[in-house]
């Protein structure tokens, strides 16, 4: 009897869906056996398999790489034969090398290193079921969320069990210099993409090219992260268009019929880089990629990182999700295969196809208790986190209270029915007692576990340390916040103007939203459902009447509206930081390289001086997010010609934004260009 449990976190639907535990047959039967199986997947429409050297050809000797060279050799003074061997170089070290003797040895290790990692990895079967009936219909492009390098093959992993096509993945080339690893990646169907390509023509043009005959042709599913990157802070980021349009062109093109887009979204009790990303945020530079540091890594072997879901989403039709979004009309007036500027109707439309996706990504990820219970011990002072104690039954009391308010907002709870909750609770603080100590009825924020130096350290070094700890319990926290944040933006608002008037507040709310635009994920030009969705779950749970014209509080949803406030609270605290530094300290003209430090600085100062209490203002994560929304309020301006880029700052404008964020100054005052976003 394989091992299934039902997600019954999932308020409000009919037909719950069944996780299956696909380790637990791995556990009970040989490893080699199941990687020598037969393996029997059915291709797309029955799509001969391509190799990796037809493929090449096949984009090497396409009309349109044709004309980028001839256009390229004309603009350069070059010989078209020596754009042509550029070309060859860059698809040499691009393309993917799929074999299936490398996709079993992946299974083989995988498996291995799988059932060491983790008690369990469920996977919805329903997801599975539609996945493998879509493949056969239409090219398929599996989009999952990024928060691990785990998240690389485990897909792959998932497909050969169950017979589906394996995907050709797009990766980052700093993984193709590892030694053997780089080429066991590519053997198992990873391409590898340079990370800063910036103008360079020919490899936008070999690139795309190479994406859209893997579409076209359909002979594998293609799987991509619309976010880019791997999140360092276990929170959505905003999505990257790129490839993103180069997998819709060719239905655009009307090249194929359809694009089925399949979202997955993937969740960890535990993450097996925690520590390393918090680092980082800290600006402590990244280890770079390489087979030794993957064999020093080897002692993560020896952890436990609880469960993994893996939920592959509803197929989502590109046909459908576009009608009346796009006239596709206009492609045919250019013969398809010269080279497009996309119109704005084209890039409106693939941005709002990408905000979607990692919004459906977002409503599939199971919560843990554990993020649950990270949300309510960031509101707890950190005094009382590091000296004191947080009193265990004060937090589970209120963890179950916020369990409750969690499954009213529609979440995807993975909470064991089975097991007492105190279990449950007591169960996830042992998962991270890299984080948390729990001893004594109290409850510690563990502080790096380094022995003892032989000098003391100095305050500001104490201060990266608690940081440290800090931000590895906020990207706990940040995996359930997609849950909360609208209905936080709503109380929020209420508590800076203290005003019940619809109008006013969904002023406001908007403005929160275009500042936090770079923070959480908002599907563009949605303020108006997004504000509903906040009233309505608001009110839902009891915290507030609503009215045509007033949103006002009821006697019960004090606690409510106060949990919501204090969750967006050290986001307010860090971006008010920031605007303080830019519009006091700061020089008028810098580059990142140097604000982000300075910064740092700034903020380290404050918090020793008891003024700051937010240690996530040290994240340069949220120093970059609060860059780029200032640009985008057009308060911070990049200078064109610079390199490196270099930012000019408007000290008034930052300031009047700080205004409106403590509530000095009403929104109305600040103009906004909503069209910014694209």
């Amino acid at each position: 009897m394989t091992h299934t449990f039902r997600d019954s976190g999932r308020a409000g639907l009919e037909d719950e869906e069944e996780f299956v535990d696909i380790l637990e047959e791995r556990r009970r039967s040989s490893d080699l056996c199941y990687a020598l199986r037969t393996f029997n997947p059915h291709p797309y429409q029955g799509a001969p398999p391509c190799s990796a050297a037809e493929l090449n050809k096949a984009v090497l000797e396409s009309q349109y790489l044709c004309y980028v060279t001839k256009e390229i050799a004309m603009e350069t003074g070059s010989s078209v034969e020596e754009v042509r061997e550029e070309a060859c170089g860059i698809l040499e070290e691009m393309s993917q090398n799929l074999q299936l003797g490398f996709i079993r040895l992946m299974g083989y290790t995988l498996t291995k290193v799988f059932k060491r990692l983790f008690t369990s990895i469920f996977v919805n079967m329903e997801g599975l079921n539609t996945l493998q009936q879509a493949v056969q219909e239409t090219p398929v492009i599996l989009m999952p969320n990024h928060r691990s390098y785990v998240d690389f093959l485990v897909i792959s992993y998932i497909l050969f069990t169950y017979d589906i096509p394996v995907p050709v993945i797009a990766a980052g080339i700093p993984l193709a210099g590892m030694k053997m690893v780089g080429e066991i990646l590519r053997r198992s169907g990873a391409f590898f993409i340079r990370r800063a390509i910036g103008s360079d023509k020919l490899y936008w043009a070999v690139l795309s090219e190479y994406v859209k005959t893997i579409v076209r042709r359909g002979h594998a599913p293609m799987e991509f992260y619309v976010e880019g990157l791997r999140s360092r802070t276990l929170k959505s980021l905003t999505p990257k268009l790129g490839m993103m349009h180069m997998v819709l062109e060719p239905y655009f093109k009307g090249e194929v019929f359809d694009v089925t887009l399949v979202p997955v979204s993937i969740s960890y009790d535990r993450v097996l880089e925690e520590s390393l990303l918090a680092h980082e945020l800290l600006g402590v530079p990244k280890p770079k990629e390489s087979t030794t540091g993957l064999l020093k890594a080897s002692k993560v072997l020896r952890e436990d990182y609880g469960t993994m879901h893996v939920n592959f989403g509803r197929p989502l039709s590109v046909r459908q999700l576009c009608q009346g979004k796009i006239n596709r009309c206009q492609y045919n007036l250019i013969p398809r295969d010269l080279p497009q500027k996309p119109t704005a109707e084209a890039q409106a439309c693939v941005s709002w196809l990408a905000h979607l996706m990692v919004r459906v990504q977002e409503e599939g990820c199971l919560i843990s208790p554990w993020s649950l219970m990270a949300c309510l011990l960031l509101q707890a002072p950190i005094t009382v986190l590091t000296e004191e104690g947080l009193l265990w039954q004060q937090l589970t009391e209120k963890t179950l209270w916020l369990r409750k308010l969690a499954l009213d907002y529609r979440a995807r709870l993975n909470w064991p029915g089975q097991a007492p909750d105190s279990d449950v609770m007591s169960s996830a603080v042992a998962l991270h007692r890299s984080v948390v100590d729990h001893k004594a009825g109290r409850v510690y924020l563990v502080q790096d576990g380094e022995p003892a130096r032989k000098h003391p350290i100095s305050p500001e070094e104490g201060v990266m340390t608690i940081a440290a700890a800090v931000l590895m319990l906020a990207s706990y926290r940040n995996q359930s916040l997609h849950i909360f944040v609208r209905p936080a933006l709503l109380a929020t608002a209420i508590h800076i103007t203290k005003s019940t008037r619809r109008d006013k507040l969904f002023t406001f709310f908007c403005f929160l939203q275009e500042l936090f635009s770079y923070e959480f994920i908002f599907i563009p030009d949605k303020f108006s459902q997004d504000f509903e969705e906040a009233c309505f779950l608001l009110k839902k749970c009891g915290a507030v009447h609503i009215s045509q014209q007033e949103v006002t509080l009821s006697d019960t949803g004090l606690e409510t509206l106060s949990f919501l406030q204090a969750l967006l609270q050290p986001f307010i605290d860090s971006y008010q930081v920031m605007f303080r530094y830019l519009s006091e300290e700061g020089v008028h003209v810098f580059t990142e390289k140097q604000f982000l430090p300075a910064v740092r600085e700034f903020a380290t100062k404050l918090i020793l001086s008891g003024e700051l209490h937010t240690y996530e203002a040290l994240s340069s994560d949220t120093q970059k997010n609060v860059l780029s929304a200032l640009r985008r309020l057009e308060a911070v301006t990049k200078l064109r010609a610079s390199e490196p880029n270099e930012y000019k700052v408007n000290k008034a404008a930052v300031r009047k934004i700080g205004d409106i964020l403590s509530g000095k100054i009403p929104p109305q005052m600040l103009q906004t260009t909503p069209d910014a976003r694209l």
